[in-house]
């Protein structure tokens, strides 16, 4: 078996689980910011959003993380010197402080403190779409 693409295909699967979070919890903010008023419906979207991110968000992040480094060390930490490598990596370390401002975006939630909009939240929906396609087109093309 080819260990380098069982590695890539592990990382895409992990990839697209925490794509799918990123781009589904700023969605479910949306939603709970529209309906904080109704304690029971606002009780249900706290615990849709923690499960979310902490049963299905955190692991596939660590898991995208974990064997996108297998994958260079795989193949060789000298391709670190290939500047599409190195956007694409600072692509990711932006998502993944996107991650984690989620994470806080949560905890305002659960205590009943958060001050953004259901429009703050549609818009910032949009950052992983387009690190997203960005990567995508980096890593698929090596353009330099």
């Amino acid at each position: 078996m080819n260990t380098y693409l069982i590695l890539k295909s592990i990382h895409l699967i992990a990839i697209i689980s925490w794509m799918a979070g990123l781009l589904y919890l700023p969605r479910i903010f949306v939603y709970h910011v529209e309906n904080k008023n109704d304690h029971n419906t606002s009780n249900t979207f706290k615990i849709m959003e923690k499960k979310l991110y902490y049963y299905i968000m955190v692991p596939a992040m660590v898991l995208s993380w974990l064997f996108g480094l297998l994958l260079i060390f795989n193949i060789g930490l000298d391709h670190l010197t290939s500047k599409w490598l190195q956007i694409k990596l600072t692509l990711v370390i932006i998502l993944t402080f996107y991650h984690f401002f989620l994470g806080l975006c949560l905890e305002r939630f659960k205590l009943d403190t958060n001050t953004y909009s259901s429009k703050f939240y549609r818009i910032f929906n949009e950052v992983p779409t387009i690190l997203l396609i960005l990567i995508v087109f980096i890593v698929v093309f090596k353009p330099i």
